[in-house]
């Protein structure tokens, strides 16, 4: 089975930094895009793009984060990495991996992980 297994969430301090890692595994042909988007709190908020790696290599980073993530991935093109600096009290929410992946016996299509709460506090 296809898993998207996420770490580095947690709390953060205002002007920190974050570092999310993703891994997909599993029986896999291929993978296109990979990267994160995010739920932030209410009222009314709509998941959005944080950073994605493309699948040649094309990054696409949020409105509102561009100047302040990086992302990678890996040569296998499996683990995306971000990087956030500069955390601000808006940045609070829950943060999902996703990717487009083309698995045995299955059709493209994109894989979600769980989603790893981020909380930006004093």
């Amino acid at each position: 089975q296809v898993q998207l297994v996420e770490s580095g969430g947690g709390v953060v301090q205002p002007g920190g930094r974050l570092t999310l890692r993703c891994e997909a595994s599993g029986p896999i042909l291929a993978i296109g895009a990979m990267g994160w988007e995010r739920q932030r709190q209410p009222p009314g908020k709509k998941r959005e793009v944080v950073a994605m790696v493309l699948e040649h290599g094309s990054l696409e980073i949020g409105d509102a984060v561009k100047g302040r993530v990086n992302i990678t991935r890996n040569d296998a093109r499996n683990v995306v990495t971000l990087e956030m600096t500069d955390l601000e009290l808006s940045d609070t929410g829950v943060y999902y991996c996703n990717a487009g992946i083309r698995a045995t016996n299955m059709p493209y299509r994109v894989y979600w992980g769980q989603g790893t709460p981020v909380t930006v506090s004093s």
